[in-house]
């Protein structure tokens, strides 16, 4: 699996991680587009294509909440919090629908 195919749409924050996808592809720094590449190691092990170097992934959530602050002010930590338990969702429901179709 390189990218979410139709089966994957359906789970909880796809169009969010399906958007970082496109952002990181085009090479815009976006809010999804550093989600992702903060969820990009465990979503490799999903089988999910995402071309992003180690030290850019663990420099992610910096740049999300620095871009969250400019947008959200005192409200940036709880929007952090927000996407990031989206995108865990996401993760965790996507290990479980592959470990189903083993």
């Amino acid at each position: 699996m390189e990218s979410l195919d139709d089966t994957m749409m359906d789970l909880p924050g796809a169009d969010l991680v399906r958007s970082g996808m496109r952002d990181i592809v085009a090479k815009r720094e976006t809010i999804a587009g550093e989600l992702v590449k903060i969820g990009s190691p465990r979503l490799r092990e999903c089988g999910l294509t995402i071309d992003v170097s180690e030290e850019d992934a663990l420099a992610a959530d910096r740049r999300l909440y620095a871009m969250l602050g400019n947008l959200h002010g005192l409200d940036a930590h709880a929007r952090f919090n927000s996407l990031i338990r989206e995108l865990v969702s996401f993760e965790r429901s996507l290990e479980h629908r592959l470990r189903r179709a083993v």
